[in-house]
């Protein structure tokens, strides 16, 4: 115990003695949390449109006036045909055309129905998609209003009229940040944890410590343990700061017990700490240490479900997912933070993320061949 001791004393030491890695612990996930979750918002506003309107007609330019007045669509072009209009999606200077036929108004009072075009622009296809239903939306309300002003009940059979009226749980606002947030900050402990342990034992080989190390009684446990603790004590900290900038930046209040955060949140960093010892038992620099870390992270971070849900990806991908710890931490602080789930909810990823953590480190304290 006493040796440990001294070999914790050694890292806090050498970790507070460096003024950038001081910087790259506290500074830089703060200043990530405030700027990320308004930067990565996937909420799709002022989308370009062109508007080729053959019909000029009160109906035709009250549809106008719809999309226009939705907040989502921006007015930039209005054509005189569809040729032109499409050049403007060549030139991306629009994302979506609106053709309107002439009779429009007529076939749509006289004869109850009538036909649009709209051409999206999908070489980004999320914001293709994203355009189109809401243009689908709007034609829809377009239409409804018209037939309560104009269509006549004789004139159709008696229907009846379902009222639908929705709210939004977990997020009723639908802030996006209030989804990212949690996100983006499991993300930043495990950069934190997995970066800074990869190039710990790797910078005692290059720095030649770890050879007068390796001639000491230490034996192995206690070396990768007091390799460990420092790290994931800073990301407990780390996590602490990044819980008040949502609190204070976002106004995101736990709705669940946030004692269940720091549980798992302490068995969360055991795992990818132990996977970043891994990496540097395994490296010789590093370099070597940096790009390996940097493979799994990207894997991490794209495959995690903080941007895309893991039930939309194909059935390998999620697959894949079992295996990244990211993809249960980001889970469960999003389960615990927004819908306040408890325990019994999140046992299934703690016991998951366990396993991790005792495979990782295990075979950390293992490959770490030292010669006494």
């Amino acid at each position: 115990m006493r040796t440990l001791f001294f070999l914790l004393q050694k890292e806090f030491l050498q970790i507070f003695r460096d003024p950038a890695i001081v910087r790259l612990i506290f500074v830089m996930p703060v200043v990530q949390l405030l700027l990320l979750p308004l930067a990565a918002d996937y909420e799709i506003k002022n989308i370009s449109l062109s508007v080729v309107d053959h019909d000029h007609t009160p109906y035709s330019r009250l549809l106008i006036d719809k999309f226009t007045a939705s907040g989502y669509f921006r007015l930039t072009d209005y054509s005189t045909s569809y040729r032109q209009a499409l050049k403007t999606l060549e030139n991306e200077t629009a994302d979506l055309v609106v053709t309107i036929p002439a009779g429009f108004e007529k076939q749509l009072v006289k004869e109850n129905k009538s036909s649009l075009m709209v051409s999206i622009n999908a070489v980004n296809g999320a914001k293709a998609a994203v355009a189109g239903t809401y243009s689908a939306t709007i034609i829809r309300m377009f239409t409804e209003e018209v037939r309560k002003d104009w269509l006549q009940i004789p004139r159709f059979s008696p229907m009846p009229i379902i009222s639908i009226s929705g709210s939004n749980w977990y997020n009723p606002h639908m802030k996006y940040a209030l989804f990212m947030v949690p996100g983006i900050l499991a993300v930043l402990l495990t950069m934190v944890g997995s970066f800074l342990t990869a190039l710990n034992i790797v910078r005692e080989k290059e720095i030649g410590t770890i050879e007068q190390i390796n001639v000491t009684p230490i034996h192995k446990t206690q070396f990768i343990l007091g390799k460990l603790i420092p790290f994931w004590i800073l990301g407990m900290i780390v996590l602490t700061l990044g819980l008040l900038v949502g609190r204070l930046a976002y106004n995101i209040i736990p709705v669940g017990n946030i004692g269940l955060i720091y549980a798992f949140a302490s068995v969360y960093l055991l795992a990818v700490l132990g996977i970043g010892l891994l990496i540097s038992t395994f490296a010789d620099t590093q370099q070597q240490a940096m790009f390996v870390a940097f493979f799994f992270m990207i894997i991490f971070i794209l495959m995690g479900g903080i941007y895309t849900p893991i039930s939309s990806m194909p059935y390998w991908a999620q697959v894949i997912t079992w295996f990244n710890p990211v993809s249960y931490f980001v889970d469960v602080m999003r389960m615990v933070l927004l819908k306040g789930s408890k325990f019994v909810h999140i046992q299934q990823h703690l016991t998951i993320i366990a396993c991790f953590a005792v495979v990782f480190n295990a075979w950390a304290i293992l490959n770490y061949k030292k010669t006494s």
